[in-house]
């Protein structure tokens, strides 16, 4: 039985939930988790390092790399493919002392399309 994942610490829920290209059609969508949106931030948005990040978000440089890695692959999959990009989810708890969340397990592609 595989040992239950710690919840990553996040600063807050983001404000917008979504994104949504214009002007062509939607070819389906993939989910970002609340943990992958706060790695991106961390690491594209601060410009923060990978050690301090995983610090904040109180896990391991791996696995924040391994987090980081997942939440780029998305978004880079709704950019080329033009896909509909949601952000909910996940497992995490806010950095001040806001309430816990629990995910519903992994969220990758949606919309039926592999």
């Amino acid at each position: 039985m595989p040992r239950p994942k710690k919840p990553r610490f996040v600063s807050g829920y983001p404000t917008i939930a979504a994104f949504v290209p214009q002007g062509v059609p939607i070819t389906g969508e993939v989910m970002l988790s609340v943990e992958e949106l706060e790695a991106i931030r961390l690491s594209d948005f601060e410009h923060l390092d990978q050690e301090s990040a995983a610090n904040l978000m109180q896990v391991s440089r791996q696995t924040y790399g391994r987090i980081l890695f997942t939440a780029r692959g998305i978004v880079g999959e709704a950019l080329v493919t033009g896909k509909a990009l949601k952000i909910a989810g996940g497992d995490y708890t806010m950095r001040r002392g806001g309430r816990r969340h629990r995910g519903r397990g992994r969220r990758g592609r949606m919309g039926g399309q592999e």
